[in-house]
């Protein structure tokens, strides 16, 4: 089976992950697009998702890929239009909307899909398999990036709701949350915002186990890195393993050792994924790495610092 479906939302993720994943997968044929700002080669556009609906073109699921704040009501939009739902990570602003939107799926019987894109890779997939049954000693993230270089002139990551450093930073903390063993939950937070924005540039996190034994749990999010982009996970066990991932996900280091580099195929696996989903009728929409993020808010500590001029 074929499933028509439309990219709501056609910026830069869009253009540089989406649509080349759509083309890719045989499952999927692309119908359509909603955008204000953008168009594309052959295929209707429209300025709003109402147009879209208004247009009767036959699509059987939306991605949006709008920023997190308009999510909710386009994803109530789009499933009352009878439509399947994906959703571009950070899913909504809040875990409120988040839990809304799954409610409003489940009761309209279609499919939800919060795609946490940096989990699907080989070399995550083995980390886990490998931390199964561990007890987690060291927890060390460092998830260092460019803002200019990965979000140029996009404002909305900077008002409230945007999540500043946090939209990249929860790239790490979807991993996090699927290769430990057991939860880990936030104890405090230092988060320096600019004073002339609404979110984070940096911060500090130091998390702990639920049982509050000891250990050194913590990440290190900073959007102010130029030259070579660091995504790193460190994980040390009680046993003696000490595992690494780099660059994102895709090498995974244990005890010294590269025993895997994995290309980055994260949107593939996403649509392949999405069209099991779709076959199944099942819903995936795991919300803890944005609970992790709104705890980092609630427990947080602000440090202003120098403006951020783009």
């Amino acid at each position: 089976m074929t499933y028509k479906i439309a990219v709501v939302g056609l910026g830069k993720i869009a253009h540089d992950q989406h649509l080349p994943s759509i083309a890719k997968n045989p499952t999927f044929q692309l119908v359509a697009g909603v955008s204000r700002n953008s168009k594309l080669d052959n295929i209707p556009c429209f300025e709003t998702l109402e147009g879209l609906i208004e247009s009767k073109i036959a699509i059987d699921a939306v991605a949006l890929c709008t920023p997190p704040s308009v999510r909710l009501a386009m994803a109530r939009q789009a499933l009352d239009a009878g439509y399947h739902v994906l959703i571009e990570k950070p899913p909504t602003p809040t875990i409120g909307e988040m839990f809304d939107m799954i409610d409003y799926a489940k009761a309209k019987g279609k499919v939800l899909y919060a795609a946490w894109h940096s989990r699907y890779n080989q070399a995550v997939d083995e980390a886990k398999h490998l931390l199964d049954g561990k007890d987690i000693s060291t927890l060390k993230v460092t998830w260092r990036e460019d803002v200019r270089r990965w979000h140029p002139n996009q404002e909305w990551i900077w008002e409230p709701g945007g999540f500043g450093v946090f939209d990249p930073g929860i790239n790490a903390l979807s991993i996090v949350t699927k290769i430990l063993p057991e939860p880990i939950y936030v104890e405090s937070a230092i988060i320096e915002v600019p004073n002339n924005k609404a979110t984070p540039i940096a911060a500090q996190i130091k998390f702990k186990h639920a049982d509050g034994r000891k250990s050194d749990l913590s990440a290190d999010f900073d959007w102010r890195q130029t030259g070579e982009q660091t995504w790193e996970i460190e994980i040390a066990t009680v046993d003696g393993m000490n595992l690494t991932l780099k660059k994102g996900g895709t090498i995974l280091i244990v005890n010294g050792k590269t025993i895997m580099e994995a290309p980055m195929e994260e949107y593939e696996m996403i649509y392949a994924r999405f069209a099991e989903l779709l076959k199944s009728g099942a819903s995936d929409t795991d919300v803890r790495p944005l609970q992790l993020v709104c705890d980092c808010f609630m427990l947080g500590r602000p440090k202003l610092v120098e403006a951020f001029i783009d």
